[in-house]
């Protein structure tokens, strides 16, 4: 299967070439302030160090837009930000102890997820909402499969397996949907502006 344009590529293919790894950097950076942003829409819960958190809607939105390398690297920057003490994790929490705590497995987890979302973006997944959904699907099992095995090992693995999965299945699923619909809809508004524009005709919107 041959390699795609993400969003974000497509959209900067407007920026002319010399200030091509200007707008790499910018984008990564935005990245990481989107997640610092969507952090903070956080739902602390009594049963669990985890809390309901915007973060993943952030991971696969950015995954998804930027692609597995720019994706992953805004991840790694997120993290990087809150381990020198940058208040961007959940509940403007930050440092080193967050980022080995309980729940850091699914800190970690967000590069990971970004790179698998972003690879499948470059396959083509982000444009239409079904293969957007399962796309996104897969980015929120990677969080999971990280995050629960590193909380299993501070409070076992059925309380992980009840903190820190089951509940938060039912947002996963509406964080995948409203990621789903949000990027096919961004490129559709590219199409329109392409033909508004009549930049149809790029020769990398041509299929080869």
């Amino acid at each position: 299967m041959t390699t795609a344009p993400t969003l974000a590529i497509t959209l900067s293919e407007r920026i002319p070439k010399p200030w091509a790894w200007v707008a790499d950097g910018v984008l990564v950076v935005l990245g990481s302030l989107t997640m610092a942003a969507l952090a903070q829409v956080a739902l602390p819960l009594p049963f669990t160090p985890v809390p309901i958190t915007g973060q993943t809607l952030g991971v696969l939105l950015v995954g998804g837009a930027l692609g597995s390398r720019r994706g992953a690297a805004s991840m790694l920057l997120y993290l990087l930000e809150g381990a020198a003490g940058l208040p961007v994790f959940a509940g403007g929490a930050a440092g080193p102890i967050v980022l080995f705590g309980p729940r850091g497995g699914y800190l970690f987890g967000f590069v990971l997820a970004a790179f698998c979302v972003g690879l499948l973006a470059e396959r083509g997944f982000d444009r239409s909402f079904v293969s957007a959904v399962l796309a996104f699907g897969i980015g929120e099992l990677v969080i999971y499969s990280i995050g629960v095995p590193w909380l299993a090992f501070f409070v076992g693995a059925k309380p992980a397996l009840a903190a820190g999965f089951w509940p938060f299945l039912p947002g996963a699923v509406v964080k995948a949907a409203a990621a789903g619909v949000l990027l096919p809809v961004a490129w559709a508004a590219v199409r329109v502006w392409d033909k508004s524009e009549g930049n149809g005709s790029h020769p990398r919107h041509r299929r080869h």
